[in-house]
């Protein structure tokens, strides 16, 4: 080897030591910076003279593990959906509030329940009417509190998910600028140079960003540009970004839900819009992230929870103002059957009917609903809560026009129908059908404080009565929660809650309504929508008030606890990730002081031949 050589090969040495320590130095001084890959040098041998060999730098290596990378954005996305998932029922569990704490609706419920017992012990006492009333305006004032508080859950979900959707363009617009950036430099492979190797950490760190807001997917071709997809496989990234858009509503109130058809939906939904004017709807499409999380709290978790405290609160208004009439024996021609007295229904009020089929034996009960919006029609059979009902809607807004009505609906089913609209006569078909029974159940106005019976509008539809109408703007039942009120005139003469006839003029000391309300209150059992959460559409919970209360409020106990170990569960995962990814990845300070001596050693050994080299130089010029 000559000397030239040597001299060649010890000058390659330093320049790669040189820039080995000069990463060292970038390595340890971006230690702490989120999302910084670890940095090597890439060194190749190269051949200097016949026999010698030296050393090039080709570039640097970003020491990443894209199998861990991958894993760690993905449960990145399952720890965001997770943590805003708990988040949501905890502030939901306090509006529910710890069953073992005042405060709470069990509580309210309980305390109404006493106030009716005391009053049923002394129904002449004044102090024992005005505590049924003030007792009712506490357990309304609590619905009405966690209604709201359930509604302004739901608009902070719609505004988090206007904000995600806004960091998300922004992050999908930084990662395409990065991806063309690369266009205009590629290097290929995972060599590169230390601007490039800089714009792959701060994109790598925009993706990590995305994926807790949504699921994705990434790949990467050969000059290291990647596409970005949700998990369903919607593009989002290129060279270019698409552009998601949220059309974020007003105030968000319990009748207002999003619906796959926009023409039906009241809240915003996510769209996804490219350049050539083409746009798909990821509403229901994202599945994990935060905003997967929010949307499930606003379109699911808390339209439930309304639902269970609306049903509450229909059933605990209806138990006490509806009544129930049974249809009398007649006979009309040859025909026998049953007469309903329907002068009373309101819209919602339902006519019950039980048919035996002569052939089988089999019973079938039949629910007859009033309507005054015909656009509401066919109702379907989840109109009532019990999954056996055969559910017919009536529109009784043209009265002439109810029996033809009922004939056209229920010939098929071997009933005849004769009468008027408010006097209905339902008629057996000899040799096919019997009527076994018929009623019907009405509402009370809560004007009408004293209708001979112990029924009684305690509580109202702010003000107005709760018959669970069906019309074109929806249920009445939905937001019910919200709007429950104690009826005015019992709450100006409370003496109402024991006087329930004038003629006869009821004793001062009668406690047949009181009676009648616990009874309604504690013992009678009731059909619960499946929409609750709470039992299924094939087999409703049936139960009293208080269990319904218990089963609902137990749920969502239950609920929050176990998303906050799921929560806790997914962060454990994400944070063993991020020490699997930080061990390969990340920077090391032992390992860079131990590279750092290494390093100055091969430097000081390389200028030593050098030195060496230069001594021997200058001892031959002086030879000659």
């Amino acid at each position: 080897m000559s000397l030239g050589d040597a001299l060649s090969i010890a000058m390659a040495g330093l320049r790669a030591n040189q820039a080995a320590m000069s990463l060292v130095s970038s390595n340890v001084a971006n230690a702490e910076t989120p999302g910084y890959v670890r940095k090597t040098v890439d060194q190749v041998t190269t051949n200097t003279g016949s026999t010698g060999s030296g050393v090039n730098i080709n570039g640097i290596n970003r020491e990443l593990d894209e199998f861990v990378q991958t894993q760690l954005r993905t449960e990145t996305s399952g720890a965001g959906y997770a943590s805003l998932k708990s988040d949501f029922l905890q502030q939901l569990q306090g509006l529910y509030g710890n069953p073992d704490s005042s405060g709470t609706l069990e509580d309210s419920f309980n305390a109404l329940t006493a106030a009716v017992q005391a009053l049923g012990t002394s129904p002449d006492s004044q102090s024992a009417r005005i505590g049924v009333i003030n007792a009712a305006q506490t357990i309304a004032g609590q619905l009405n509190a966690m209604s709201n508080g359930i509604q302004t859950l739901r608009g902070a979900a719609e505004t988090g998910i206007k904000d995600a959707v806004a960091n998300a363009n922004t992050l999908m617009k930084q990662i395409a600028d990065i991806n063309n950036k690369l266009q205009t430099n590629p290097l290929g492979g995972t060599s590169t140079d230390s601007s490039t190797a800089a714009l792959l950490d701060q994109r790598d760190r925009y993706v990590t960003q995305l994926s807790q807001l949504m699921d994705i997917r990434v790949t990467t071709n050969s000059v290291n540009q990647i596409t970005v997809f949700t998990g369903a496989g919607v593009q989002l990234v290129g060279n270019e970004a698409a552009t998601l858009s949220f059309n974020a509503q007003g105030t968000v109130t319990p009748s207002t839900t999003w619906n796959s058809q926009s023409s039906l939906s009241s809240l915003g939904s996510i769209k996804v819009s490219y350049s050539n004017g083409g746009s798909i709807d990821l509403t229901s499409t994202i599945k994990s992230g935060e905003i997967a999380a929010y949307v499930e709290a606003r379109d699911k978790t808390l339209v439930e929870a309304q639902n269970q405290i609306d049903q509450f609160a229909a059933t605990l208004a209806s138990s006490l103002s509806d009544k129930t009439t049974a249809g009398t024996p007649v006979t009309v021609g040859t025909q026998a059957g049953q007469t309903i007295d329907t002068a009373g229904m309101m819209t919602g009020n339902v006519m019950h009917v039980t048919v035996t089929d002569a052939t089988t034996g089999t019973q079938r009960n039949i629910s007859i609903v009033r309507v005054d919006d015909p656009s509401v029609l066919p109702l379907p059979n989840s109109a009532t809560n019990d999954p056996n009902d055969v559910v017919v809607g009536i529109d009784f807004s043209q009265p002439g026009t109810v029996i033809a009505q009922l004939n056209a609906a229920l010939n098929p089913s071997n009933l005849y129908f004769t009468g008027t609209s408010s006097s209905i006569n339902v008629l057996n078909n000899p040799g096919f059908s019997t009527v076994t029974a018929a009623s019907v159940t009405t509402t009370l106005s809560p004007t009408n404080l004293t209708s001979g019976g112990p029924e009684v509008a305690l509580f109202t539809d702010n003000g107005a009565a709760y018959s669970g109408a069906i019309g074109g703007s929806g249920s009445q039942i939905t937001g019910l929660a919200q709007r429950l009120s104690v009826n005015n005139g019992l709450v100006a003469d409370p003496s109402r809650l024991v006087v329930f006839s004038t003629s006869p003029l009821t004793a001062s000391g009668d406690s047949t309504r009181a009676d009648f309300i616990t009874r309604q209150l504690t013992k009678s059992t009731y059909s619960y929508s499946p929409q609750t959460g709470v039992g299924s559409s094939s087999a409703p919970f049936k139960g009293t008030l208080l269990s319904y209360m218990q089963q609902f409020t137990a749920q969502q106990g239950a609920a929050a606890q176990s998303a906050a170990q799921v929560a806790d569960g997914q962060t454990v995962v994400l944070n063993t990730l991020e020490k699997k990814f930080s061990d390969v990845s990340g920077v090391n300070m032992d390992e860079e002081m131990a590279h750092l001596l290494s390093l100055q050693n091969a430097y000081s050994a390389n200028a030593r031949v050098m030195s060496t080299v230069n001594q021997m130089y200058q001892t031959l010029m002086q030879a000659f």
